[in-house]
């Protein structure tokens, strides 16, 4: 069975970009929904989910960030942040409440906020060893300026198959 690139974890900047169009419409019908039934939307809960996502997951690693003399912070900042922003803890959370308390059209502030973050923002899940805030990581600056010197010479498949063996 052949893959199409478990190999290469990486995105060019227009692989990036055709990646936020996909977000893009996907926070345009979540958005759309809200408008659509904007009368039934609980604003306490909406604003709960939407700003509890980064309150947990994102304002303590920041603070901490800020406040790191040298810019590295623990790696369950780094956590807390990809669990808060992660589309399956959403789901979950969107989930256990519609089962506890009933579905409501509050609950697209999870993917109102989600799908905002990667789509206007660019934002997605943070690895460790990358600052917490955005900031291009040395290493990825070299291997992106390599890749775009070379991109124009792509391998033959003989040596494809070479490097892969």
């Amino acid at each position: 069975m052949t893959t199409v690139d478990a190999k290469n974890r990486f995105e060019t900047r227009t692989t990036f970009l055709l990646a936020r169009l996909e977000w893009l419409a996907m926070l345009g019908v979540s958005v759309g929904l809200a408008a659509a039934h904007l009368t039934q939307i609980r604003w306490p809960v909406f604003l709960l989910f939407f700003v509890g996502i980064d309150l947990i997951g994102y304002l303590p690693g920041a603070i901490a960030f800020r406040r790191a003399r040298n810019g590295r912070i623990a790696s369950g900042y780094y956590v807390a942040y990809n669990v808060m922003h992660s589309l399956v803890t959403g789901a979950a959370l969107v989930a256990v409440w519609a089962w506890l308390v009933g579905p409501e059209w509050a609950l697209l502030a999870v993917p109102i906020h989600l799908f905002g973050d990667r789509a206007l923002f660019g934002n997605s899940l943070k690895p460790f060893g990358i600052s917490f805030e955005p900031a291009t990581h040395t290493a990825f600056a070299v291997f992106e300026r390599t890749y775009d010197d070379t991109v124009e010479h792509q391998p033959s498949r003989e040596v494809v198959d070479a490097v892969g063996r």
